[in-house]
């Protein structure tokens, strides 16, 4: 058990220096090497926490793509369950859904790179939705409600991050009433 905390320690360490750097130094500047460096670690110690250099930068990646899929509730109608887990996590702030800091929202904004992973990660937590979707609905409509609701967290995530990096205050009211239409356009066709 010490030695778990100590691996997590570790890798949150890491995380914390990588992305300090990220932000001082822009994405595709910074090498592993460097950030090994700056977290005195070894290089070999950055990559085995962080196989892909993007995953210092998204390090919750595994939460990410999963929390879809664990979102809803047994015996909760569908659209209820991803519109209250929307919304509950609207209400925290959370950077599963886009929030985070104006620096940290900007490198992700201007690195191709970390776009190109976000992306993947969207298209992860809709692959993960509808294989958990699968066995109510079948495979070919599981993927296209799976589509759909991921779309929508998706295009929200995106609007929060703009946002945020435009520096603008009160995100989560502005942001509440696109989620509000979105969720009643999906109501009015999954509903």
């Amino acid at each position: 058990m010490l030695r778990e905390l100590k691996k997590r320690e570790t890798r949150q360490a890491i995380s914390d220096v990588a992305t300090r750097l990220f932000i001082e130094h822009g994405f595709d500047e910074v090498t592993i090497a460097q950030v090994a460096a700056a977290a005195k670690v070894a290089k070999m110690t950055v990559t085995n926490h962080f196989p892909r250099k993007e995953d210092l930068v998204f390090d919750v990646h595994e939460d990410f793509v999963a929390g879809l899929a664990a979102a809803r509730g047994e015996n909760e109608p569908l659209l209820a369950a991803f519109r209250r887990h929307y919304f509950e996590a609207l209400d925290r702030q959370d950077a599963m859904i886009g929030f985070s800091d104006p620096d940290f929202a900007r490198m992700i904004l201007t690195s191709p790179t970390l776009l190109a992973r976000l992306r993947e990660l969207h298209e992860g937590r809709e692959k993960a939705l509808a294989a958990a979707l699968s066995v109510e609905f079948g495979d070919v409509a599981a993927r296209a409600v799976a589509a759909q609701i991921a779309t929508a967290y998706r295009v929200l995530f995106h609007e929060v991050l703009q946002r945020t990096a435009a520096g603008e205050l009160d995100i989560a009211k502005t942001v509440r009433r696109s989620a509000r239409r979105i969720f009643d356009l999906l109501g009015s066709g999954l509903g």
